[in-house]
C-alpha cells in the first residue's frame, strides 16, 4: 500500500440520481417507505408493508479493498451501470428515464436537459434511512429560517408555501485504514527566569517565560474506522461540512425498499480523490497524536512518515432534505440532515431591514448624545 495511490483513470465512472417504486399490494399505488413508521405506505389508501430488508444481518457492513476497487478488480456484483444526466450548472448526476426529455434538477432548480449515456459505478453498500419526514424537515428550515436577522420575509414566506422538499440519499465514502507513523521533532519546557529591570528610576524584578527545547522521536498507531468523505458536488461544501454529526451506527445493508418515495444521487467525487481527503483527515489526527507523545508544554514536529496498510472502503448513503428556492431572480438552498433536523443553508439579506436597522441606529444614538448632552 503506498500513501499516494495512482491517478483514476479517464473515464471515471458517476452515477445518477435514481427512483425505485413500489406497487402497493392492495390498489396497485406506488408505496413509499414511512420515517416514521420504518415500513412501507401507500399514500392512497392506507396500506402499509413490512420492510422486506436484504435478509439476516450481523450488525456489520462488509468493506470492500481499496486496491482491487482503485485497479477495476472489484468483484462484478459490487458494479452497475446505468444511465444518467448531469445537471449544468451544480453538477448532480439525475436519471430521469427513458421518456422524460426535461426535469428540474432539485439541487439547484435548475432545468435539465436529457443527455443519456451509460457509466459503471460501485454499488452503494449500505445508507441511514431518514428519519425526519417532509413536514418536520420543513418546520426545521422554517425555525431556521425565522432565526435569520435580516431575512426577506418574502423568501420566508415564499419557502413556507412553495414547491415540496426533496429528500435525497447523498453519496459518501467511508475508509478504514491501519496506520503507523515515525516521528522527529522536540519537546518544550517552560521555565521561569527572574531579571531586574530598571524603569523611570525605580527597580522592578519580574519573571521571565523560557522554553527548553529538547530532540525527541518516536512511533504512534492509530486504526482509523469509518473516516467520512463527501462524494457529491452538487452542493456547497460550506452546506454539506455543516451537516454532521452523522449516526453512523444506525447504518443498514442497502435495500431499494428504503429509497420509495425518495431519491439517491449518484457519487460524482470518485475514489481515489475520495481517498485523498480521507488522508488529510487522517492527517490531521495524526499530527494530534504525534502532539500528545511528544508531550511536554510545547512541541516542534519537524518530520512525520506515515505507512498506511489494509486500506478499505464502503459507498454509502446519508438522508438529506433539499430544498432550492427561486426568489426575485436569485437561487437560495437548503439541506436539512434528514437524521438529526440539522440545518443549513445559503444565507439571504434583506436590504431594506439592513437599512432601516442602520437608520433606527442612528436615531438611538442621536437620541442618547442628545440627552447626555442636556445632562452635561
Amino acid at each position: 500500500m503506498t500513501d499516494a495511490p495512482p491517478p483514476p483513470p479517464a473515464d471515471a465512472p458517476t452515477a445518477p440520481m435514481s427512483e425505485h417504486r413500489f406497487p402497493c399490494p392492495a390498489c396497485g399505488a406506488d408505496m413509499r417507505f414511512d420515517p416514521a413508521r420504518g415500513d412501507m405506505l401507500c399514500d392512497h389508501c392506507g396500506a402499509t408493508e413490512a420492510m422486506a430488508g436484504p435478509g439476516p444481518w450481523d450488525g456489520g457492513l462488509k468493506e470492500l479493498d481499496f486496491d482491487a476497487a482503485v485497479r477495476n478488480l472489484l468483484p462484478l456484483q459490487e458494479m452497475e451501470t446505468t444511465r444518467v444526466s448531469a445537471c449544468p450548472s451544480c453538477g448532480a448526476q439525475v436519471e430521469l428515464g427513458d421518456t422524460t426529455h426535461a426535469a428540474e434538477c432539485p439541487f439547484c432548480a435548475t432545468p435539465v436537459v436529457t443527455d443519456t449515456g451509460e457509466h459503471r459505478h460501485i454499488k452503494p453498500r449500505g445508507l441511514v434511512p431518514f428519519a425526519l419526514d417532509e413536514g418536520q424537515a420543513r418546520a426545521a428550515m422554517t425555525q431556521w429560517l425565522g432565526s435569520l436577522w435580516f431575512a426577506p420575509n418574502g423568501l420566508k414566506d415564499y419557502a413556507r408555501k412553495g414547491r415540496r422538499m426533496e429528500g435525497i440519499y447523498v453519496p459518501y465514502w467511508t475508509f478504514d485504514a491501519d496506520t503507523a507513523s515515525d516521528y522527529s521533532g522536540q519537546r518544550g519546557t517552560i521555565y521561569y527566569e527572574t531579571r531586574t529591570v530598571v524603569r523611570d528610576g525605580k527597580t522592578e524584578t519580574r519573571r521571565v517565560q523560557k522554553i527548553r527545547w529538547r530532540s525527541v522521536r518516536g512511533r504512534v498507531t492509530r486504526w482509523f474506522d469509518d473516516v467520512l468523505v463527501l462524494a457529491s458536488t452538487s452542493l456547497p461544501k460550506s452546506h454539506t461540512d455543516a451537516l454532521p454529526p452523522w449516526d453512523l451506527s444506525q447504518l443498514q445493508p442497502y435495500a431499494p425498499e428504503f429509497l420509495a418515495g425518495f431519491r439517491a444521487e449518484g457519487y460524482s467525487v470518485d475514489l481515489r480523490p475520495g481517498f485523498d481527503e480521507a488522508r488529510q483527515i487522517m492527517d490531521r489526527q495524526i499530527e494530534r497524536d504525534v502532539r500528545f507523545d511528544i508531550g511536554g508544554d510545547r512541541q516542534r514536529i519537524s518530520r512525520v512518515d506515515t505507512d498506511v496498510k489494509d486500506v478499505t472502503f464502503k459507498h454509502i448513503l446519508l438522508p438529506v432534505w433539499v430544498a432550492a428556492y427561486r426568489f426575485r431572480g436569485q437561487s437560495y438552498r437548503f439541506v436539512v440532515n434528514g437524521q438529526t433536523g440539522r440545518v443549513q443553508g445559503e444565507r439571504p439579506w434583506s436590504v431594506w431591514k439592513i437599512t432601516l436597522a442602520v437608520i433606527v441606529g442612528l436615531l438611538v444614538a442621536g437620541i442618547v448624545g442628545f440627552v447626555l448632552a442636556q445632562q452635561g
